[in-house]
This record gives structure tokens, sequence and C-alpha cells, in this order.
């Protein structure tokens, strides 16, 4: 299970299997419903027929019985009163016989014209014979030839059928078996009472096939069993081969990591598929990612060579100032050595804070005062060359570190002097909902295409100028990481003056609690 395709295979298989098997119960659930349905009609028709029939007065004998569906006719005390032909054994119904045993009817013969004697003497049997000779006679007069109940009343025996019996409506429905002409079966009897006009409670029993249902649903069973695995097969196959495909570009980004990682050389790229999908997006972020990642390491190498370089200058320096102090204490520049040890000092200092920095140091959330900030870095600034003008000081508040925003506008000025032909201004006004901070120089300026990069660490425009006159080119680059920290932007420009303009912006706030005066 370590494979994605696998997952997917299988995750895929089950959830259509799950599928396919509860459509498969439900469609079985209402085969079985709608042919059961079907089979307890056909039942209930028949079973309202014999029911309907005996309700009328119809002799038993007389009754039209469906010969291929089994009838049994009881009464309440389980005797048998009539079944259909062929009936040759029953279940279900609680009366297992199947041979008729009626009681005579009273005022008249059960069968209609069968045994009914029974208890009498023989007068009245030779009575009843003349009286049934003289009905036949009158029979063979009769124009209709009828032999119904109206036409014996009419003959005469006017107290032979009395009015015509109940159905009832409730339907009852029992399961069992029968052996119809030699041929067993299961069968679903449909239950229907009914009072005969003799005042008889009697019993229908009706049966109708349940064969047929069970084939249709045994056949439909059997597609499925025979034909769920196949489709399951399908469907398996067919995910293989698509997660197959769809994968394969994620294989090759893969391997191309791989190779990348093992080396070292983050100067390739994966391969990126043709296809402008979540795949082709994840190779190019790949790659992006790794482009970054491969100019970072370069940014990291260069940033630790020129540093090595920088770092390398004045210690050497003072190393060899120190030694000459040693061997001839009067040779000594002490004031040079203190100069490389405060440059060095420095520049520790600077590459301290870039470390702080890359590493997402955040500013303290406290209340900077600006114009105040403005006032005591100029108040500390003495020895300039140049002199500063304030041109507009506004009050205004941002959150931050007042250090590192304090070491911002230190290192804009310091920049202003050094490339100033003979002023420095400096101006605090609000725009937008942010507090604008500028300095700009009366100097030569940035030339347009080196204007981002000035910002890049250990850069130099005038790589022959003097450490007197020079930095190590980082004060820029602290600038603007810290100016991106306090979610604001420093960008340069040309002054009115004719010289370089460097722009802050930061957002205002609007607390207006005390400034934090040790951020």
């Amino acid at each position: 299970m370590g494979s994605v395709r696998a997952r997917a295979t299988i995750g895929a298989t089950l959830v259509v299997a799950v599928a396919l098997v509860s459509a498969g119960l439900l469609l079985l659930w209402l085969l079985r419903e709608n042919l059961q349905e079907q089979v307890g009609l056909q039942a209930e028709v028949t079973g309202r027929d014999v029911a309907a029939q005996l309700a009328t007065g119809r002799a038993l004998d007389d009754l039209d019985l469906d010969v291929a569906r089994p009838v049994q006719v009881v009464d309440r005390d389980d005797r048998v009163y009539q079944v259909s032909d062929d009936l040759e054994e029953i279940t279900g119904t609680g009366v297992p016989g199947v041979t008729p045993n009626p009681p005579p009817r009273d005022g008249g013969d059960q069968t209609g014209g069968s045994d009914g004697s029974g208890e009498g003497s023989g007068s009245d049997a030779d009575a009843d014979a003349d009286a049934d000779a003289d009905d036949d006679d009158d029979s063979d007069d009769d124009d209709d030839g009828d032999d119904s109940a109206e036409d014996r009343d009419a003959a005469g025996n006017d107290d032979s059928f009395p009015g015509p019996g109940e159905l009832d409506e409730e339907i009852g429905q029992v399961t069992g078996t029968a052996v119809v002409d030699g041929e067993r079966g299961d069968y679903l009897f449909a239950v229907v009472e009914v009072t005969t006009p003799w005042d008889e409670d009697l019993i229908v029993y009706a049966g109708a096939p349940l064969d047929v249902e069970r084939a249709a649903i045994d056949s439909v069973r059997t597609s499925m069993l025979a034909g769920v695995p196949a489709l399951l097969a399908v469907v398996a196959g067919v995910t293989w081969l698509v997660t197959r495909r769809a994968l394969r570009p994620v294989e090759g980004i893969r391997r191309g990591m791989a190779d990348i990682t093992a080396s070292e050389d983050l100067s390739r790229r994966v391969p990126e598929p043709e296809a402008r999908d979540e795949v082709g997006r994840l190779a190019r972020t790949t790659n992006e990612t790794l482009a970054a990642l491969e100019a970072s390491v370069e940014r990291q190498r260069r940033f630790v060579a020129d540093a090595s370089h920088e770092l390398r200058s004045p210690i050497a320096s003072l190393r060899t100032q120190l030694e000459v102090g040693a061997a001839h204490p009067e040779l000594l520049d002490l004031p040079g050595a203190v100069q490389d040890t405060v440059r060095l000092q420095a520049l520790a200092a600077d590459l301290l804070l870039l470390a702080r920095l890359d590493a997402g140091e955040r500013p303290l959330g406290s209340v900077v005062e600006l114009a105040r900030l403005v006032d005591e870095a100029l108040a500390e600034r003495v020895g300039d060359r140049h002199p500063v003008v304030v041109a507009e000081l506004a009050d205004l508040r941002v959150n931050g570190s007042r250090g590192q925003l304090a070491r911002v506008l230190g290192n804009l000025l310091d920049n202003a002097q050094r490339h100033a032909a003979g002023g420095v201004r400096v101006s605090l006004r609000s725009a937008g909902g942010r507090a604008v901070l500028e300095v700009g120089d009366d100097g030569e300026g940035v030339p347009e295409a080196d204007r981002e990069r000035i910002f890049e660490r250990f850069v130099r425009l005038d790589d022959a100028r003097t450490r007197d006159e020079g930095g190590a080119g980082l004060g820029l680059a602290i600038a603007r990481d810290v100016a991106r920290r306090h979610s604001g932007e420093l960008t340069v420009g040309a002054a009115p003056e004719g010289g370089a303009l460097f722009t802050l912006s930061l957002p205002l706030t609007e607390d207006r609690q005390p400034a934090d005066a040790a951020a």
C-alpha cells in the first residue's frame, strides 16, 4: 500500500463495489416486491372470483376453478368443501386435506344432486325422488331450460334458495406448497372469507405460483454475481492505467529531484509536462523553487566570499600595524589602528544584523515617533561634511523597532553625506495613510540602471573609492531589509537638487500610546 497508484486503484474499486452492491440489493428488493405484488394480485383475483361464486349460491360442483392454480375451500372447522381439479397435496393453509367432504345444506343438496340423503326414511327418499322427477318434467317443459336457483324456485321450491351471501373485503396471504397434476411448486395463497346464502362461513385459499418470481430473481442475482466482479476488474484495470499515466510525470519529477540532490547541482531542472494540470503546475513550481534555492545559495556564497574579503582587509591592516608597533613602537599608527578596529566592529555588527534579518526576526511592536527619531539622529551627528536641512517634519507614528529604524535613517544619512556635493535634505510627511521619509542630496545621483543593484549586499558603484569614502556595501541592503520587515519599502530616485533621493514608506499607526524609547 506504499504506492499512490495502488491506493487509488483499491479506493476506486471499493467505492464502485459498494455502489454496485448497494444498487444490486436495492434492485433485487424492488424486483421481489414488484413480482410478489403481481403474484399476490393474481391469487387475490382468483380467490375473489371463487368467493363471489360461493356468495351467489352456486353449487360446489359447479364452481368455475382454474385447474392450473390450486384452490381449496374450507370452513372454520377445517372441513374441506371443495378443491380445484388435479390438486393432490397442499400445505400452508392449515388444512392438509384435498378430498371434498361438505355437510348437507338445509333444504337442498350441497353438491347440487349428488349424495345428500344421509339421514331420513325410505319413504322420504321416495318422495324426494318423485319430487325430483316432477321437477325434471317441469324443467323439460320450461322454454329456458335453466336449472338455476331461480328456476328451481319457479318449479315450486320457493324456500330452497335464501338471499345472497357476503364477501369479506379483508384479503389475507399465506405461503405454502401444492402438488398439482404431479408437479410440486411453491405458491402464494390469497385468503378470502365468504358467507354463503346458507350462512356458511367458508374460507377460500387461492394460490398463484411463486416459481416465476423466484426464477426472475435468481436470474437477476446470477447475472449480478457474474457481472459485478467483471465490472470491478474493468474499473480496477482502467484506474490502474489512468493513475499510472497521470503519475508518470510525478515520477519524472521525483527522479529529477533525486538526481539534483545526488549531484548537488542546483542549476538543473525537473522535466515539465505539456499538460496544464496539477502535475504540470507542480513541476513548474518545483523549478521555480529550485531557481530560488539556486539564487539563495549563490547569494549566500557571494555573501560569505564578500564578507570574508571585507573582514580580511581590516584584520590584515590591523595585524600589520600591531606587528610594526611591537617591533618599532615609534612607528605605530595608533589612529589608523583605531580606525580599522572601528571599521571591523561596524562590519561585524552589519553582518550580525543581516544574519538576524535573514533568520526572519520580526521587529518589536512598539510605537515609534518618527519626528523625534529624526531630531535625535540629527542631533547626534557631529562632524558631517555637509549640512543637513529639514524641509518638513510632520508628527507621525509607526509600529516597529526604534533601534532598527534609527539604523535605517543613519545609513541613508551616511550614504547622502558620502555622495553629496554641498548639502543634504530630510523631510517627513504623510501620504495615503503612510509615513514618507525622504533623504536627498545634491550629488551625481544613481544611474537608473543601477537603482535596484545598489540594494544588493556588498555592491558599491565606485569600486575604486577608498575606505574612508565608502563602506562595505551593506548599509543600503540593511536599510531595505529593515523597511520590508516593517511592511514598508525603500526606493531611490532623482532628487530635485540633482542627486539621489531615497524614499522610505511605512504604514502609519492610529495608536496614540506613548512611544517606547527603548525599542
